[in-house]
């Protein structure tokens, strides 16, 4: 099924597959997503992963189907019944890492197995040779619960034989035996074996010198099925390694036979500072692979290239495209790759093809020279919840926030702070690394000899804690950009200012090295050793911001807690319209097809808490005011835990915010408020841990956290919680119906805006979910399917009567989507143009046109609208107006949201009221004028 370009979709719909959510599901609920208007499904990975794996990205095998989601049969009835509605199937694909907690791995299997010899070793990103002599040609493996000693002399490990192969039992881990070690192991089984057997098992044991392992355990496997005793005396010779609890002296021979493998078991708790290979972030059972190698790219890659050139996979989303050698050159040889299948020119891109990618300021852009569509959308909703939030009350947001906390920092003396945190902790083996190959490449130049490796290693970190984005994209081929120079010379200049104690010297040879100034006179060695430091460095970049802002600073800084998101940045406060249309432009021109979203299985909340959360900065008064009470109110129900009391000011703010946005739309019920407990209490659990602060992962606070959850449960009781809530609960009421306009206005600029847009599961009615694994729980489409049904007859006065069931903002996804789909060719040409208002509202009104040659489509929502009353339509808009371009007076525009014809008889000045009679937003098409328009 060739093309001669790419399916661009009109629309996405976010399936996440595992166990609990297979092909067959998928199949079950295409009718209803069909009738809501999606074109293509958005698929997590549904390739091998981890056994009980509920997101899929620990893929342990890419060319296989995760058993778990379907078998073939199940995947090829999954993609007949897509193609019979003529949707397609973007895939998420993982070639940054696999999952290697598990045998299902078997690359890592054999490089375990192996070591240097594996015909795979070089398909991870390991580093053979560390300083330490004891860890020369090993895989660090940090998967012990306690010190290596302590582990081995408690019987945790053992060995067992199964079908011709001698394994380690770690825990749950099963750990190969070298080929080299087994001959020792069953030669301890000959003295009580008949002499035939000996003979038998001596013949075997030669073959695993000589005739490859393979064929070696093939013949034990044979022999011990056919010879039981066989089987057992080898059983028995492994008790007699294993050792005896209580006994240390009987562990020796265990002992030497760990010593002769490819990897070196330790604490896990040692991975921070001694692991040799790198990782995806800090986590230990995701190995990172070098796609860049040839080979690896085609080993990786022969299902999905099978299942492209089928017609199967129309469209790929790249997970964390950041962590990859060279992002752009994987990007092309992908796209070469497909149009190799197709016989198709490379440029344009002919495949859709989407990054991971944080942009991670309004200044920062994906570069555009590579061959992609564009990002999956975390920028647009970062941008969105800005537009939402008022800016004119970020001081006594402020304000308030340090009064409560007693903490002034600013957010980016926050993340700079967590980033060296991370670095300390999580990084320390990856930049001990790479200050290691600083410190040699300094040894070739005269001028810099002297620095020692401790200053170098303290100024990296230091760099890098400053870097304002994930990554540059330097390489031998692609000298610095002007914007990763910008970027360079910012994290250099902030280092060197927060640091006057390192010698300016010391970053003045760290810019020079990322700027790939390489001196005239250096060996190619020499070149190539520069060229891989700055690669590697490019790589540690993203996981530390990754980790530090992320999953750090973003819970811990809590001024206004609806703009810590994926890519966000609290420190700003809200956005102006005009902004927000520079930034839409923009996309319009570069990346015209990227991707929109506004919930993912990543984000820290929904789209709709979201919304709901960016109605609090409307009521800066009503928000202090009830704060202060609240924990006036509560302070009775804090525990001291040592020589604090728990929640901490900061915590308790984090809390009441989070409350407020998740709140229930439902009235509440025994079995609801149970639900809504357990969920806050697993959320703030988890924002202890990330935060660092009185709880971590590494370092579990279980006092503080038993503090918290019976803080959280008194305060949500139905009668210990009772006053708090009777006062909390107003406050809520004040922003929900605010919020639920936010929403619908987010969803209409998501459908209309410049790119594709992503509905993520289950956020077609309203969602309040948190963080995962709250964002993953199931999703009900029988209530989905019945309310879509319910729509056809279902007036405006209706539906907004009725918007706790969330059907309207159903149907506005429904009628937009629909409309996308029927004017396909319109969204994939028409242009952007941001349009003037003005008047006593303006400000809370934000149009926008999208036009190409005979077709218009003008976009109109509100915004911040909680000061302008309980009406939002008509006269409630007053003087405002929207001053459009070129048109002239008589126009009928059809109204995509309530079927009706709106009349403008007002030429180039559009009053907004009369284009806002039912909602407060309106979506107007104009098609193109016949000659006897």
């Amino acid at each position: 099924m060739s093309q001669s370009r790419p399916r661009i979709p009109s629309s996405t719909y976010r399936l996440q597959f595992h166990a609990d959510f297979t092909f067959r599901d998928a199949i079950a609920i295409l009718d209803y997503l069909q009738g809501l208007g999606i074109t293509d499904i958005y698929a997590s990975p549904f390739f091998q992963a981890g056994t009980g794996s509920t997101h899929g990205y620990d893929v342990a095998d890419h060319n296989q189907i995760n058993p778990a989601v379907g078998d073939d049969s199940d995947f090829r009835k999954f993609v007949s019944e897509l193609q019979r509605r003529d949707m397609g199937l973007i895939m998420d694909f993982v070639p940054n890492h696999m999952g290697i907690s598990e045998s299902l791995n078997s690359w890592w299997m054999d490089v375990l197995e192996e070591g240097t010899a594996s015909n795979f070793a070089k398909y991870f990103d390991i580093d053979w040779y560390l300083t330490k002599k004891a860890f020369a040609e090993k895989v660090i493996l940090p998967i012990l619960g306690d010190r290596y000693g302590v582990v081995l002399e408690s019987g945790a490990l053992r060995l067992n034989y199964e079908e011709g192969a001698i394994f380690l039992m770690c825990y749950e881990s099963r750990l190969p035996i070298s080929p080299q070690s087994v001959p020792s192991i069953l030669e301890r089984a000959l003295p009580t074996l008949s002499p035939d057997g000996q003979l038998r098992l001596n013949a075997c044991i030669g073959m695993f010198s000589s005739a490859g392992k393979s064929q070696a355990k093939l013949e034990l496997a044979r022999l011990t099925e056919s010879d039981p005793e066989l089987e057992k005396a080898i059983r028995e010779a492994l008790t007699t390694i294993d050792g005896v609890e209580g006994d240390p002296s009987s562990f020796n021979a265990l002992h030497e036979l760990l010593e002769m493998q490819a990897y070196r078991l330790c604490y896990w708790r040692t991975a921070a500072e001694e692991i040799n290979y790198r990782r995806f972030f800090d986590i230990n059972t995701l190995a990172a692979i070098r796609i860049e190698l040839p080979e690896v790219f085609e080993a990786a890659h022969q299902l999905i290239f099978q299942l492209l050139k089928n017609g199967d996979v129309t469209g790929l989303r790249i997970d964390h495209v950041d962590g990859l050698w060279d992002p752009r050159e994987y990007l092309t040889r992908l796209q070469g790759r497909y149009a190799g299948l197709h016989g198709l020119e490379t440029t344009p891109p002919p495949l859709y093809l989407l990054v991971e990618k944080i942009v991670e300021s309004r200044d920062e852009t994906l570069p555009l020279n590579w061959p992609t569509h564009g990002t999956t959308g975390y920028e647009f909703s970062n941008h969105l919840v800005h537009l939402f939030t008022n800016s004119a009350t970020e001081g006594r947001f402020t304000k308030l926030y340090h009064r409560i906390t007693g903490n002034s920092e600013r957010f980016q003396d926050v993340v700079y702070e967590k980033k060296l945190l991370v670095m300390e902790t999580a990084f320390a083996s990856e930049f001990t690394a790479l200050g290691r190959e600083l410190d040699l490449i300094s040894e070739n130049h005269r001028y810099y000899r002297d620095f020692t490796r401790n200053q170098l290693t303290r100024a990296l970190r230091e760099v890098t804690a400053c870097f304002p984005v994930y990554r540059t994209y330097v390489t031998a081929e692609c000298p610095p950009s002007v914007e990763d120079e910008r970027v360079i010379l910012r994290a250099v200049s902030a280092a060197r200012r927060r640091n006057p104690s390192i010698d300016k010297p010391v970053f003045d040879f760290i810019r020079n090295l990322l700027f790939m100034r390489l001196p005239e006179d250096i060996s190619e060695a020499q070149r190539d050793q520069h060229v891989r430091f700055v690669m590697r460095f490019q790589q540690c970049t993203g996981p530390v911001m990754a980790k530090g802002l992320e999953d750090t600073a973003l819970y811990l800084y809590h001024r206004f807690v609806a703009l810590n998101e994926v890519g966000g940045n609290p420190g700003e406060f809200g956005m102006k319209t005009t902004e927000f249309h520079r930034l839409n432009s923009e996309r319009a021109l570069h990346f015209p097809q990227a991707m929109l979203t506004t919930s993912t299985h990543d984000t820290k909340r929904s789209e709709d808490v979201r919304m709901r959360m960016a109605a609090i900065s409307e009521i800066p008064d009503d928000w202090k005011k009830g704060v202060t009470k609240w924990m006036r109110m509560n302070r009775k129900f804090r525990t001291r835990v040592d020589e604090d009391f728990a929640p901490s000011p900061n915590e308790e703010y984090l809390l009441y915010q989070t409350l407020v946005g998740a709140w229930p739309i439902e009235t509440m019920t025994p079995e609801l408020r149970s639900s809504l407990i357990e969920r806050i209490q697993a959320y703030m659990l988890k924002a202890l841990k990330e935060g660092k602060v009185n709880s971590s992962w590494v370092e579990p606070n279980e006092d503080w956290e038993n503090a918290v959850c019976k803080f959280i449960e008194s305060i949500l009781d139905e009668n210990s919680g009772a006053s708090f809530q009777q006062e909390f609960l107003p406050l809520v009421e004040k922003v929900s119906v605010p919020g639920m306009w936010n929403s619908l206005s987010e969803t209409i600029l998501k459908c209309t805006s410049p790119g594709v847009p992503d509905i993520y599961q289950g956020t077609d009615l309203w969602d309040l979910s948190l963080v995962d694994p709250d964002n993953r729980r199931p999703v009900n489409y029988d209530i989905r399917s019945e309310a879509l049904a319910s729509l056809n007859n279902s007036s405006p006065e209706e539906l907004i009567a009725d918007w706790k069931s969330g059907r309207i903002k159903l149907d506005v996804i429904r009628r937009l989507l629909r409309f996308r789909r029927e004017e396909a060719a319109f969204f994939r040409q028409a242009d952007y143009l941001g349009l003037e208002v003005s008047g006593r509202h303006a400000d809370h009104c934000v149009a926008f046109l999208r036009s190409n040659p005979g077709k218009q489509l003008l976009v109109i929502i509100s915004r911040l609208t909680a000061s302008m009353g309980d009406n939002l339509t008509g006269r409630a808009w007053e003087d405002t107006i929207i001053h459009l371009p070129d048109l002239q007076g008589g126009c009928q525009w059809h109204d995509i949201l309530t079927g009706t014809v709106l009349e403008n008889d007002h030429g180039n000045q559009l009053p907004v009221g009369s284009m806002l009679k039912h909602y407060p937003f309106a979506v107007a098409f104009l098609p193109a004028r016949t000659d006897s328009s």
